[in-house]
């Protein structure tokens, strides 16, 4: 097995299974362990995965965010619940800008339910649903493509979202600590800092259990979005932090829908 192929296989092990364990690897590739490491070594400063004791994770950690394609299979019923949320701001003939991620790539599954929209994102699912929709005039933003994130990045993408303007922008994260929200991926956050500014309002969703987690960068204080969706009630304390700062927080609970 060629080198790339054997990293492929390394990271569709791991959606598949979340963590995987060196030896096991070099024995089912037929390699060196010392080669095994240095597909994980390589994995990991592409921003893979996550090397551990003894092998490697596709969890997320501080610095580190999981692949598209596992969290695309995580949680599925809370996203749903705040997709459906965050919908309900949405009326026909609005222009809505969604950013990357697995949680946003729902919303905009369903954002033919509101035609006529124009849609702009940089989103690769969003744009892959959306591209042949009658009612839906797409704007998709071009940019670096990651894998990881399944979307466009860089200064091509910056640039192009500096230069239309929304009526709301629905921005995700992976963690949200005190008054600060947090990525663990620079070319991530301009992007989402680029709708931030372009949007006349931004909402902001957030898994209730990233709740007081913090990650590599800060990219945004919580007064900057008019509304928080999260999918169940999150701690006391961020709670009242989102009350101090005069934030609304809408709980897109099981027993709403």
């Amino acid at each position: 097995m060629k080198r790339d192929d054997r990293r492929q296989a390394i990271m569709d092990l791991l959606v598949d299974q979340r963590m995987v364990d060196l030896e096991d690897l070099a024995d089912r590739f037929g390699v060196s362990k010392m080669t095994i490491h240095r597909d994980l070594d390589d994995l990991e400063e592409a921003g893979m995965l996550r090397k551990v004791r003894g092998g490697a994770t596709i969890e997320a950690g501080n610095q580190f965010e999981s692949d598209f394609r596992f969290r695309q299979q995580q949680e599925g019923d809370a996203k749903n619940r705040m997709a459906e949320a965050a919908l309900e701001l949405i009326e026909p003939g609005m222009t809505v800008m969604i950013n990357d991620g697995s949680m946003a790539s729902i919303l905009g599954d369903m954002l033919v339910s509101k035609r006529p929209l124009t849609v702009i994102t940089n989103n690769a699912a969003i744009i892959d649903r959306l591209k042949a929709e009658s009612g839906i005039n797409l704007i998709a933003v071009g940019g670096t493509y990651s894998v990881k994130f399944n979307g466009y990045f860089g200064v091509v993408a910056e640039q192009a979202l500096a230069r239309l303007s929304a009526d709301v922008a629905f921005i995700s994260t992976p963690a949200i600590s005190g008054s600060r929200v947090y990525h663990m991926d620079d070319d991530v956050i301009r992007a989402k800092r680029a709708m931030i500014a372009s949007a006349s309002r931004k909402c902001l969703l957030v898994n209730h259990q990233r709740f007081n987690h913090t990650a590599l960068h800060v990219f945004a204080d919580i007064n900057e979005f008019e509304l928080v969706i999260t999918d169940q009630e999150p701690p006391a304390d961020a709670r009242e932090i989102l009350t101090k700062a005069n934030v609304p927080l809408r709980v897109a609970s099981q027993e709403s829908n």
